[in-house]
């Protein structure tokens, strides 16, 4: 058996996923980077992407995220996302229905704080249309 390590996938709401994987890869906010069993531990801020979930050296499951934190010490990768959205729910359709929102989000924002939140929303709906453009 390949070597695994603990990958915990946790959004505000519920424990997305709790299992032993091969490897991950995560959408850091310098660029993605690989996490494999054993190692260096790391802290990174997340942008919008995917989160690919490996077994069997192949993909077994991918996460849309928005953004969030992941810590990585040499046996886990514990994610904590803003948001995760399953690929086979991400449609094309979904996406722009975020834009819409996070469009009216930006008009309707009076303060500087509203404005920032509305800001960083529409840009992660628009990575968002991207790589659901990208699935079909």
């Amino acid at each position: 058996m390949a070597d695994t390590l603990k990958l915990e996938l946790v959004s505000p709401e519920r424990l997305l996923l709790s299992e032993q994987v091969e490897m991950v890869l995560v959408p850091g906010a310098e660029g993605v980077f690989g996490v494999l069993p054993r190692h260096a531990p790391t802290l990174s801020t997340l942008r919008p992407g995917f989160v690919d979930v490996y077994a069997g050296n192949a993909v077994k499951e991918r996460f849309f995220v928005t953004g969030g934190f992941a810590e990585v010490t040499p046996s886990t990768c514990t994610v904590l996302v803003d948001e995760a959205i399953p690929q086979a729910s991400l449609t094309v359709a979904f996406a722009a229905e975020r834009v819409a929102r996070a469009k009216s989000q930006l008009e309707q924002a009076t303060g500087g704080e509203e404005r920032k939140r509305a800001d960083a929303a529409l840009a992660a709906a628009h990575v968002m249309t991207e790589a659901a453009a990208g699935l079909h």
